[in-house]
């Protein structure tokens, strides 16, 4: 691999990224993230020493282990993979790397196979056909489930049972990754810290002969998601520091229907309960999705998303009504939604759900190819921190935690076909080296919350040119106060990372709206590419960028 911006011709959007050179850094595979994503790649690459770096114990702070749909495999009778991945296309909106498409869509039964080999307990009916759900965008019931809502969970669950049993797999609980260290344009290692409750905020490098970074979404950069609190998109910002290129960061989806009821991160309402027939109704009474979209509360989750943040602008509540489609059935269909009710005060079998879009899953990330390289030599990434090109601008619902298996398995290949084979059998300790003084917790706090409220007011579900510029104003006033808080500086540089991409993109497309440019325009039916070259060059005063052209793929 090499420090360049991706390979890209008139007929193909996905990078390709040549192979490391046969010099490898001393040290085990590290991943960042303890993920689906991550702890699948880590027991494909056994016997590979591998350490897994996690934030928190096992199975806390995962978006894996929030999932509530499931995952979409066209395992059903009269389904195709030609027909998932043609749906996959179709919701992308112009942007989905159709060969990535096919290639997850193809793999996607056998990923399915693959996970009940490893305990995860799909949902089945009598005859052993899987119980198959229709959401959003999907022109077939696909999604694959377990107890109804419990898909995340109950896979986290099964994986963690098996990296725990697994002898080459060493999990490092409770650190933080802060920086990459990379030497003449390789990443040899990670630095990471323990956070001041968990230890005295002296850093460790932990050397590796490759890095995949798996850390999840950037949720936590806006002030209603339904991400982790971990979910703060900070290795986007370290792979960019090491110069790596970021893809699509424009595009992040917003779930029409996190349950409104001023809890942090907002608890979601699975999209399954609308293809079961749940409705949105306003404060009103009123069922406003039939007169926005033919169909109806199942339109693409962008489309309900902005129908939803419309009701709600105009000073509305908005609702989800299962009254009448489940009814009785939710306590026992969706336990996880009717738990998270219960917390809110509400009962749903008998009154309806307070909803508001919430950021949910961010389609751009780390640009990889189809092994998972991304373009600095050593490091490769998986799941929703990469950008494959498999979403486009509008992720097909069930898509992602399909995307964590099938790229982790391709990650773990592609590592044991260029690490020497005498790495198996050992594990690298961390080196204690010294670090600044630990951050200043209050500090932080208030700056995350000014973060969270700039993203959310003008890089949010509609967006335009004046309050993007805004946002990039106070982003950068924001990080020259950061006095050195690298989690805090990493959020930032993310934040500006997206908010750049959407200002250059000058349409509207996918989960990208811009209301200064309602329509899409055929001139902007591609990738976009960002380095943090680019992003200066956006930043600076626009007489000095006049006619230039920073994002690359990108008309001016």
């Amino acid at each position: 691999m090499v420090a360049k911006h991706p390979r890209r011709d008139a007929h193909e959007t996905m990078p390709s990224f040549e192979p490391a050179e046969a010099k490898q850094a001393p040290g085990d595979v590290v991943i960042i993230g303890a993920g689906l994503a991550g702890l699948f790649t880590a027991l494909k690459l056994a016997p590979l020493p591998v350490t897994v770096i996690a934030a928190a114990p096992l199975g806390e702070g995962a978006s894996s282990m929030w999932a509530q749909g499931g995952i979409a495999a066209a395992v059903g009778e009269g389904d195709s993979t030609a027909k998932h991945a043609a749906d996959t296309i179709a919701a992308g909106a112009g942007v989905v790397d159709d060969v990535v498409a096919r290639m997850v869509a193809n793999e996607a039964p056998d990923s399915i196979r693959d996970l009940l080999s490893y305990g995860v307990p799909f949902d089945r009916d009598l005859e052993g056909h899987y119980v198959l759900s229709k959401e959003a965008a999907h022109s077939e019931k696909r999604v694959v489930r377990v107890s109804g809502d419990r898909a995340g969970a109950a896979i986290m669950q099964a994986l963690i049972a098996a990296v725990r049993a697994c002898p080459s797999i060493r999990v490092l609980e409770g650190f933080g990754a802060d920086g990459l260290i990379a030497d003449d344009g390789r990443v040899e290692g990670v630095r990471l810290i323990r956070p001041a409750a968990l230890g005295n905020g002296t850093y460790e490098f932990v050397p590796a002969s490759a890095i995949v970074l798996a850390t999840g979404g950037v949720g936590a950069l806006f002030a209603l998601t339904t991400n982790p609190s971990y979910a703060r998109g900070e290795a986007i910002a370290m792979a960019a520091r090491a110069g790596a290129v970021i893809a699509d960061a424009e595009f992040v989806q917003f779930h029409p229907t996190a349950i409104d009821a001023g809890i942090d991160p907002a608890p979601l309402a699975t999209e399954a309960l609308r293809g079961e027939g749940a409705i949105l109704v306003n404060d009103l009474g009123e069922r406003f999705m039939t007169k926005i979209d033919d169909d109806a509360e199942l339109a693409a989750r962008d489309v309900v998303a902005r129908a939803v943040f419309a009701e709600i602008q105009s000073g509305r509540r908005v609702f989800l009504d299962c009254r009448e489609a489940i009814g009785t059935r939710f306590k026992d269909s969706y336990p996880t939604v009717y738990a998270h009710c219960q917390r809110a005060g509400i009962d749903p079998v008998t009154d309806i759900i307070p909803v508001a879009p919430a950021e949910h899953y961010h389609m751009g990330g780390i640009a990889t190819d189809t092994r998972g390289r991304t373009s600095i030599s050593g490091l490769w990434a998986v799941g929703e921190v990469a950008s494959t090109g498999l979403h486009g601008a509008n992720r097909l619902a069930s898509n992602s935690l399909l995307e964590a298996v099938v790229l982790g398995a391709h990650v773990a290949s592609d590592i044991k076909s260029v690490l020497p084979k005498d790495r198996v059998g050992h594990f690298v300790e961390p080196l204690r080296v010294p670090g600044s003084r630990p951050a200043d917790p209050e500090l932080r706090a208030s700056a995350v919350t000014k973060l969270r409220e700039i993203m959310t007011t003008h890089v949010g579900v509609v967006r335009n040119a004046k309050g993007l510029r805004t946002a990039l104003r106070q982003l950068k006033s924001l990080d020259a106060a950061s006095r050195g808080d690298t989690v805090l500086s990493n959020m930032i540089l993310t934040a500006r990372l997206i908010t750049a991409s959407a200002l250059q993109r000058k349409e509207s497309r996918g989960g990208h709206f811009r209301s200064d440019f309602p329509r899409t325009n055929i001139a902007f039916q591609h990738r976009t590419f960002i380095t943090i070259d680019d992003l200066h060059r956006i930043e600076a005063p626009r007489r000095a960028t006049a006619g230039s052209m920073a994002v690359a793929g990108c008309p001016s």
